[in-house]
């Protein structure tokens, strides 16, 4: 019999103490690595950003009645929204509206059109220096809200620092309660600000005034108890005191238990190499991660992981597999109750057929079946007979891991 699970994001500003001296108390206990082949995944050699130039052009969006009958049915992704963008990100905020960001080009970029299939890394990249926002109401019709933020509003830029590569990656945003907080990268310049008030916009203040220290990817989490934990990498935790001003208790490092062998032989621990997120599910903690398939850049399928614990600070279960395609995608409720995952296009090549796809071997590039844009994938959240938490896509094309993958058991 399946059960009712609940979502917990977002979330109060204020910040449960009884909760960050649990965590200062007990983390140490957790196993802490720091081996560098581990704390350095998301650094890839200048080979792996093999772009492929082409001429095609991404298809249209689905249209709005294919769209209201997928999101009825939740059997099936649908491609949302068009536009050069990875990493989305999508929240459903206090107003009843969706709100979706992510690592896009600068606003009006004439190079978004001319090529779509950029890759976003290496010297030709068309990442922009600032955070976009739209917002939607029923997840087919989105409003642009323009630019919301600019590395010009990073601490460091109103330091009068130099910033060598004017660059926004991966931005989240997160209605705490009573404003919203807002997190990004390169570790060079990253953020967490919050808003004046309930309006996705500036000014914006940095309440941590150069303690958050470089992070790659971080992200929020707000527990039960209103503690709001900070995660970066793949993956380090830590919680944040009441005003979001500073850690409270040091940094712990969380990994899945046992290892897969690695390309060169060595045992791998890490869930992934970025794209950390945290979710709490049946009063489970679950610590999702993004993956190249192959464990090697940008070689394979991006993919979505996750392992799960009875304490944030872990000892986690193994790793499981979550989706294929689905990497650094968000996990997200809807307005129904059902659960879907963003997706977007990150490859190497053009997207690939969508026919026989699940017996098919991309581990040679970088590839995928997303078109680029804004995909929503439908997962299946359940809490399994025996008490674990089950998290699958539905799609079929999404569902199965392929040919390519290396951890060969789930």
């Amino acid at each position: 019999m399946l059960k009712k699970l609940t979502l917990i994001v977002g979330g109060v500003l204020l910040a449960g103490a009884a909760h960050a001296q649990d965590i200062l108390n007990k983390g140490s206990n957790n196993v802490r690595k720091s081996v560098a082949n581990e704390d350095n995944a998301d650094q890839f050699p200048n080979s792996a950003f093999r772009e492929v130039k082409t001429d095609r052009k991404p298809g249209p969006v689905m249209d709005a009645t294919t769209l209201r009958e997928g999101l009825k049915s939740h059997d099936r992704a649908l491609y949302i929204k068009a536009g050069w963008i990875r990493d989305p990100y999508i929240t459903l905020g206090p107003d009843d509206y969706y709100y979706l960001t992510g690592t896009q080009p600068r606003e009006g970029d004439p190079r978004e059109a001319e090529n779509p299939y950029n890759i976003g890394l290496g010297d030709e990249s068309i990442v922009g220096h600032q955070v976009r926002a739209w917002r939607s109401k029923d997840l087919i019709e989105w409003e642009n809200l323009g630019p919301i933020f600019t590395v010009d509003d990073t601490l460091k830029a109103r330091n009068g620092q130099k910033i060598a590569k004017r660059l926004i990656w991966a931005p989240e945003v997160h209605w705490m309660g009573d404003r919203w907080a807002l997190v990004h990268c390169p570790r060079t310049h990253s953020s967490l600000v919050l808003s004046a008030g309930k309006d996705l916009k500036g000014p914006w203040t940095h309440p941590m005034n150069g303690g958050m220290k470089p992070r790659h990817d971080p992200s929020l989490f707000t527990d039960d108890d209103g503690t709001v934990c900070l995660l970066w990498g793949n993956t380090y935790v830590a919680p944040l005191s009441r005003d979001l001003s500073r850690y409270t208790a040091e940094p712990v490092r969380i990994d899945p238990s046992g290892s897969r062998p690695g390309p060169d032989g060595k045992p791998i621990r890490r869930i992934g190499h970025e794209g950390a997120t945290m979710m709490k599910i049946g009063g489970k903690y679950v610590h999702l991660g993004t993956a190249w398939s192959t464990d090697q850049g940008r070689k394979g399928s991006y993919n979505l992981y996750y392992c799960v614990a009875d304490k944030i600070t872990g000892p986690y279960g193994p790793r499981k597999f979550a989706g294929r395609f689905l990497g650094h995608g968000t996990p997200f409720k809807d307005r129904e109750g059902r659960w879907w995952c963003t997706a977007f296009f990150n490859a190497n090549i053009p997207p690939v057929p969508l026919k026989g796809i699940q017996n098919r071997d991309l581990g040679e590039n970088a590839q995928t079946i997303n078109e680029q844009g804004v995909t929503i994938v439908p997962l299946d959240v359940r809490m399994l007979d025996n008490g674990e938490i089950h998290i699958r896509a539905k799609d079929p094309h999404y569902a199965s891991p392929g040919l390519d993958e290396a951890q060969k058991e789930f």
